[in-house]
């Protein structure tokens, strides 16, 4: 079995059984394709939605620089395989607050995945 197959295999184990408690679901957005209007300007262009699940952590304190991360930036963890469409700066991500469990959208600042293609990790702020 390919490492990749086997590390999403053992991830998602752990997504269920270890971290089940802190694992969330997800929706991201952005706007899809559609043509720019200049004079009255609106768009066709609809959101796309995707989902995923993942486990939200606040950033260690000698992370934070207050120019890239920010005190009140939220690190998600998602599985690739279980995201149904690529994460991207500036898409909205509606995922649970870390202390009241509310919904609580957020813009992606950046979405970089490990070297194997197993895990996306993305930097969020609160919009």
């Amino acid at each position: 079995m390919p490492i990749k197959s086997t590390m999403q295999s053992s991830f998602g184990r752990l997504f269920d059984t270890a971290f089940a408690e802190a694992v969330r679901d997800f929706t991201g957005t952005y706007p899809g394709e559609g043509v720019w209007d200049p004079v009255e300007e609106v768009t066709t262009a609809q959101p796309v939605i995707y989902t995923g699940r993942g486990v939200l952590s606040r950033y260690k304190k000698d992370q934070v620089d207050g120019i890239n991360i920010l005190a009140t930036d939220v690190r998600l963890i998602a599985l690739v395989n279980e995201v149904t469409d690529q994460p991207a700066p500036d898409h909205i991500v509606t995922a649970p607050d870390l202390i009241t469990s509310q919904p609580k959208q957020y813009r992606v600042v950046e979405a970089t995945t490990d070297p194997v293609g197993v895990h996306y990790q993305i930097q969020l702020r609160a919009t």
